[in-house]
């Protein structure tokens, strides 16, 4: 099934003339950002550079180390490093854009400062329920991934031909990490006819595949090791996988952001397995990532219990019990959901 681009005349025209009168523009992502936060970003960075306007991207913590290679990563400016330099920016930011998330919250980090900024707000996005925040939204669940988002903008905006290999790489990157390499949230052919004009730009897959996923620390693949052979927990009766990480257990392993990327889908690949989660010690919290297969919408349950979000299979929670708390309260409330689970596998539903 081909969607088709939704980026309407009227948004385009508005957010045309908006970028056109613009003398300060600032690309903002969420916190612990990932492949398509980082990859969206920088693909929008670098169209509006190409269009001779004065941009620049702030993102409230470190970057993953396997998206540094990215042209331009250098230029990102974060939030923990600088939060003086970045109020500045967001402060003098005539057009602001929210990128891979649907809510101010999202960043953490300054997120009055992005309520009380006067610029025009823009939203790129596809998770579900976005705020109200906004001046010109665009947003739809059903893509793949933010970036496939950002090239409807900028096909919309101009043509594809003004897509160079910067911004084809960036939004590569952006599809390729939100949908696990294409194992998942692709099902429509529009990201397939996206991937394939970004390769005609020149980009080569193979490299970037290579850059991204086989570039791990000796630290992150033993954490890997041990989260598999120490940690993972089997819940055969709740169709249910779920690996636990207290911080002294990232210490161990030099813990660096991203080295936890991936991890939960590991416990989501056993046969059986309708339901996975990872549960991280944080300072404060305990973040949980969440995926599932098929029919049960780790989103609902994330809402539903976490006031966290997401998407369908994939979505993301904060919970402020400790650890052990967190995980027997996680494990009290599948009592609720054992049926539901059990009928999944056995009506093959996956």
């Amino acid at each position: 099934m081909q969607l088709p681009n939704q980026f309407d005349e009227t948004k385009a025209s508005v957010l045309a003339e908006k970028i056109k009168r613009s003398q300060s523009i600032l690309i903002t992502s969420h916190y612990n950002p990932d492949g398509d936060a980082v990859g969206s970003c920088l693909a929008l960075y670098h169209y509006l550079k190409t269009a001779g306007k004065k941009t620049k991207v702030l993102i409230p913590n470190v970057i993953p180390d396997f998206l540094l290679w990215l042209e331009g990563a250098d230029k990102i400016i974060i939030y923990e490093d600088h939060p003086g330099k970045a109020d500045k920016l967001i402060e003098s930011a005539d057009l602001i854009f929210s990128v891979d998330y649907n809510d101010f919250k999202r960043t953490k980090l300054f997120e009055d400062q992005l309520h009380n900024s006067k610029a025009f707000k823009v939203l790129i996005d596809h998770h579900l329920s976005p705020s109200n925040s906004f001046d010109l939204i665009h947003s739809r669940i059903e893509v793949s991934s933010t970036a496939e988002l950002v090239y409807e903008l900028i096909v919309a905006l101009e043509n594809e031909d003004i897509i160079n290999k910067n911004i084809a790489e960036s939004l590569y990157v952006g599809i390729m990490t939100d949908t696990g390499s294409f194992s998942f949230s692709c099902n429509y052919s529009a990201t397939f006819s996206i991937i394939a004009g970004l390769i005609k730009k020149g980009i080569n897959v193979e490299k970037i595949h290579q850059l991204v996923y086989d570039t791990y620390s000796e630290n992150r693949l033993r954490l890997l090791g041990f989260c598999l052979s120490e940690k993972l927990v089997v819940l055969k009766d709740f169709a249910t996988a779920y690996i636990s990480l207290a911080k002294h257990e990232l210490d161990q392993f030099q813990f660096q952001p991203g080295d936890t990327e991936g991890i939960v889908n590991y416990a989501l690949s056993i046969e059986n397995i309708v339901f996975a989660a990872l549960f991280i010690e944080k300072e404060d919290i305990v973040r949980i990532s969440f995926r599932s297969k098929g029919e049960f919408s780790v989103n609902e349950f994330a809402r539903t219990h976490y006031e966290g979000g997401g998407h369908k299979n994939a979505a993301g929670a904060d919970s402020e019990r400790s650890l052990d708390e967190t995980i027997t309260d996680f494990v009290e409330l599948l009592q609720d959901y054992k049926e539901e689970l059990q009928n999944l596998v056995a009506e093959h539903k996956l």
